[in-house]
């Protein structure tokens, strides 16, 4: 065979193998998408939990919760005013300096009404992942209202109720569009978080505290 058919049977099989891993990739971000998708409920009908948990979702300058962040933590102060949930479990990466989310979560909620008392923070938030993982082995948490984007929550109610908790969710920005950057990310994301349920990695942070989520 001459060098130039050669290198296009190579290109051939290497275009080959590349459509079958994305095929795979899609097949497993979606089963990851569907598998928990009737459990997300408009606010209005979200069942009764002992918790809601909000995900945090960045700063903006001044050291306030960023428009995204702000809206997750606005749905979250409508369930627990409506009686949905007895407290509102902050998750935050506060691993940078000059960069802690949680206390800037929890002050937008008790500026907004909420007790004090009704807020639990976990200070090592470091993923989505690590989140759900530490609001069950170290919050205590068997049961939760989820509270994100709607492009998140699919990824969230996986993890959530693959790790323990029996979890429900609510979207953030019912009713609104979302930006197809954020469903590329989250084709990728999808399949990462089915990997580590499956390996049982360990949270970034061994950090704990005594789990206090009421029951």
């Amino acid at each position: 065979m001459k060098a130039g058919g050669t290198t296009r049977v190579w290109v051939r099989r290497g275009l080959g193998l590349l459509g079958l891993g994305l095929v795979v990739v899609l097949g497993l971000s979606q089963f990851v998408r569907l598998r928990y998708q009737g459990r997300i409920v408009p606010l209005a009908v979200a069942p009764e939990a002992p918790l809601a948990l909000v995900f945090g979702a960045g700063l903006a300058p001044g050291a306030v919760p960023s428009p995204v962040l702000a809206q997750r933590l606005d749905a979250a102060i409508a369930l627990w005013r409506q009686g949905k949930v007895r407290a509102l479990l902050v998750s935050g990466d506060n691993s940078a300096p000059f960069h802690d989310e949680t206390r800037a979560m929890r002050r937008y909620l008790v500026e907004h009404g909420v007790p004090d008392a009704a807020v639990l923070g976990d200070e090592a938030g470091l993923s989505t992942y690590d989140s759900c993982l530490r609001a069950h082995t170290v919050f205590g948490a068997d049961r939760a209202v989820l509270v994100t984007q709607r492009f998140h929550l699919s990824r969230a109610l996986f993890i959530a109720n693959s790790v323990g908790i029996d979890a429900w969710g609510v979207a953030a920005d019912e009713g609104r569009a979302t930006p197809w950057r954020y469903t590329l990310r989250e084709t990728l994301s999808r399949v990462l978080a089915l990997a580590m349920v499956m390996l049982e990695v360990e949270p970034g942070s061994l950090n704990s505290r005594p789990p206090t989520a009421p029951r």
